[in-house]
């Protein structure tokens, strides 16, 4: 625990030293750039470059961890808002095409279900057709029947007397 805490107080004596050395160095800079002469007639200054890049490669060094990760946090947060439009488009897109595969399906079982409708109507219609025409193929089966036994009880009848006028001639 005492360890940790030294660690840490240690880590943050250095960043803050860095950080001071930051503002040493941009207050060096600073100096420069009041010491540098002017160009005449302008508020212009002549600055030893060499020497003012030197400072400004310095204060890079000494620019704390946190700032470079910022940048790279900058950076990656760019990359990933990126990478999670791109994963969203195509959530979006896979959606649309889900909606109009269940919207195609819905039309297929749309019209099997009319197709089965329709050939329900049908089959209903023509076991109609086939009772009625059994029916009217039994009635006149059954007319013929009744007209061949009118004509063989006619016939029977006939022969009855006949046989009765027969015999009377017999007696």
């Amino acid at each position: 625990m005492i360890l940790e805490n030294t660690e840490s107080y240690i880590s943050y004596l250095f960043e803050r030293g860095k950080k001071m050395e930051i503002f040493t160095l941009l207050e060096t800079l600073e100096d420069l750039m009041e010491r540098s002469r002017n160009v005449p007639f302008t508020e212009k200054g002549i600055v030893d470059k060499e020497e003012v890049l030197e400072i400004i490669k310095e204060i890079r060094l000494k620019l704390p961890d946190e700032l470079k990760q910022a940048k790279w946090v900058k950076e990656e947060r760019g990359r990933i808002l990126e990478e999670a439009q791109r994963e969203a488009d195509g959530i979006v897109k896979e959606a649309e095409n889900r909606i109009i595969a269940m919207i195609d399906e819905h039309e297929i079982t749309k019209k099997a279900y009319e197709q089965k409708a329709e050939i329900i109507e049908t089959a209903n219609e023509m076991s109609r057709e086939i009772s009625k025409g059994t029916k009217e193929y039994a009635d006149s089966i059954l007319a013929n029947l009744e007209t061949a036994i009118n004509n063989v009880s006619i016939t029977i009848n006939e022969a009855i007397k006949t046989i009765e006028n027969n015999r009377k001639e017999l007696k």
